[in-house]
């Protein structure tokens, strides 16, 4: 599979490629129309040049840990600064082709390149490293943030503090899995670590990006095994020989002039673990993976350590995107679970990484001043200046449609529950039927997919033009309910539940749900998405160990359950959390699914036929968290 998805993404190499050499350029608890506030920073070196060094730091096995330390050449010995750590396993920077090198900045690569340039001339120190078993660091990777590459960030953290700029202060930062090793490199509770911004990253990762709504997101796994295996022999994932001709490989640090030492790291790669492969044997939430030792998937993210991780005193900046695949949900959670009155949360219009706004209604390249919000959080906590950020409610999300930002202390914001109700022909409509009716009856399309753009793509770097364009043709394979035309706007803010009385002609199956706007032209407009698996639907006796606004499961193999065929099954099961404004005139729609060849696994055997019962007892419906507007 892996071979396959390499020549399906071949054809944005040179996107990439270019992507790359381009420079990157009152507290309240009621919702309020407030847009984060904008914080540009006291540039201390407005002629900025930047000094780059590199070496070897020794851990303490003996695994050498490739480490990157940006300063701005204005620095005097004597003025101390604070640092940013960022610890990445996408390679900490790049060796570039001549005549590329003879004018590429020495700046951190792709993304944060442009935070690493602010923050350099704000006064920080930038400290970049690639975590044992990738890039130019010795090691191998046994599974993804182990113990012993948690440990090592105590280590570089130590490091730092004996360095002659160091004034003692740390934060760290990142995006995706540096995102998460920002967040985890709090399980060491240092003291000198006072503030981190985890960004577009997991919190919880089996529900959120290998198994959402518990099916095997099989695209992903597959395809980030690749890209990670490609990497960890010093090569280019994809782009083929147009990028081999820009980038040689991992940059080596500077004692190794031959790249003899880099020759030996790479060969220490060849150990690293295969998450597809581990995945691949996984079905419920504590199942063991055959060959790495941890006593599930938990064990992977930074949910197993929320206790240590509270425990450090720091305070969390949650930063996601309502197109982040599934980590919106996460950073949500996150949120809830951890209780620094200094943490923060924002959710804005972006895809994974925060490129690009993905609000139907501006898609583009993202305006918004990512690095200034960050700046405005690490300046109050890493150089006591007044940012304001203290007194800004806890909690900022962008509604799209209505293109406003909006700001609250609680989560999910005051809203009512409407429910829509599956009705006669095809229809939602608010009050539910009286009389008994057949059930709708749907033969899955085992074809049907959500496209080569789509929230999950964008969680492996690749650059998603218009997610989900008009779904007028995918809906005439799936089974669609329609309301009529709304007679005022709908704000909808929070996580949409769906509840389906179903029974299917197979013993297990797999059901996605598509919430869409209608709008007058009759264009079909993607708002979010969720699924579940069949097997998985009971729903927790108990109330889920997190905070978490959403109908708990456990996916654990003993509350399984195997459908009977016939017989009606109840499947409920939440929606990927948005804000959207659905506009006076338009049409609400509930789109059903039994498959999406495009990103998820397929059950063996033939396409079930479902029965959905929406009548009596069995009244199948979309409830939604609907904002109550103020007049």
């Amino acid at each position: 599979m892996a071979n396959e998805n390499t020549q399906k993404i071949m054809t944005w190499g040179w996107l990439l490629i270019l992507l790359i050499l381009l420079p990157l350029s009152a507290s309240s608890s009621e919702i309020v129309s407030q847009a984060p506030r904008p914080y540009y920073g006291q540039v201390l070196f407005n002629d900025l040049s930047i000094s780059r060094t590199s070496q070897y730091v020794t851990m303490r096995d003996g695994t050498k840990i490739a480490v990157d330390v940006y300063l701005p050449t204005t620095w005097e010995a004597g003025h101390r600064l604070p640092a940013i750590l960022h610890q990445t396993r996408y390679w900490r920077a790049m060796a570039y082709q001549w005549p590329i090198r003879a004018f590429k900045e020495t700046l951190p690569r792709g993304l944060t390149g442009q935070y690493a340039k602010r923050f350099l001339a704000n006064g920080y120190a930038w400290v970049s490293i690639d975590v044992r078993g990738s890039g130019a660091s010795f090691g191998h990777r046994r599974y993804s943030h182990s113990p012993e590459e948690i440990q090592d960030g105590a280590e570089i953290v130590e490091w730092i503090l004996r360095q002659p700029w160091s004034n003692g202060l740390i934060g760290a930062m990142g995006i995706s899995y540096s995102g998460a090793s920002a967040e985890l490199l709090l399980v060491n509770q240092h003291p000198a670590v006072k503030a981190v911004a985890p960004m577009f990253s997991g919190f919880d990762l089996y529900p959120e990006i290998a198994f959402p709504g518990g099916i095997h997101l099989t695209w992903f796994t597959s395809t980030w095994s690749h890209i990670t295996k490609s990497l960890d022999r010093n090569a280019l994932p994809f782009g083929g020989w147009l990028a081999n001709l820009a980038i040689a490989g991992v940059l080596p640090v500077d004692e190794d002039l031959e790249g003899t030492l880099l020759d030996h790291a790479i060969r220490q790669h060849d150990r690293n673990w295969n998450p597809y492969k581990e995945a691949l044997s996984i079905t419920f939430r504590d199942d063991i993976p055959p060959s790495i030792p941890i006593p599930s998937i938990d064990a992977l993210g930074p949910m197993w350590y929320h206790n240590e991780i509270e425990n450090s005193g720091a305070a969390v900046y949650s930063y996601t995107g309502w197109f982040d695949g599934g980590y919106q949900h996460g950073a949500i959670k996150r949120h809830l679970t951890l209780t620094n009155p200094h943490n923060r949360l924002i959710i804005g219009p972006w895809d994974h990484g925060g490129r690009r706004s993905i609000s139907p209604y501006n898609v583009g390249l993202s305006k918004f001043d990512h690095a200034g919000e960050l700046l405005k959080f690490f300046d109050f906590h890493l150089k006591n200046i007044p940012t304001g950020i203290d007194h800004e409610p806890s909690i900022h999300y962008f509604t799209m449609g209505q293109e406003q930002w909006k700001a609250t202390d609680t989560w999910p914001p005051t809203t009512t529950s409407r429910s829509m109700h599956l009705s006669a022909n095809y229809t939602l409509q608010e009050t539910p039927l009286a009389e008994e009716q057949e059930p709708d009856v749907y033969k899955v399309d085992p074809t049907a997919g959500t496209g080569p753009e789509s929230r999950w793509h964008t969680m492996v770097g690749l650059p998603i033009n218009n997610p989900y364009p008009n779904r007028q043709e995918q809906d005439k394979q799936l089974l669609v309910y329609t309301s009529p035309p709304l007679e005022e706007d709908w704000e909808i803010t929070g996580h949409p539940v769906v509840t389906l009385h179903l029974a299917a002609s197979s013993k297990d199956v797999t059901v996605f749900a598509y919430l869409e706007d209608v709008n007058r032209e009759g264009d079909v407009l993607y708002v979010t998405e969720g699924m579940l698996r069949g097997i998985h639907r009971k729903l927790g006796a108990k109330s889920s160990p997190f905070p978490d606004p959403v109908p708990y499961r456990s996916f654990r193999r003993t509350d399984s359950e195997t459908m009977i065929p016939g017989e009606i099954s109840t499947l409920t099961f939440n929606l990927l959390p948005t804000s959207y404004l659905f506009k006076k005139g338009h049409q609400i729609r509930l789109a059903i699914a039994g498959a999406d060849k495009d990103h998820f696994q397929t059950l063996p055997g033939p396409p079930p036929t479902f029965r959905i019962f929406r009548n009596g007892k069995t009244q199948s419906l979309l409830t939604l968290p609907l904002v109550i507007t103020k007049p």
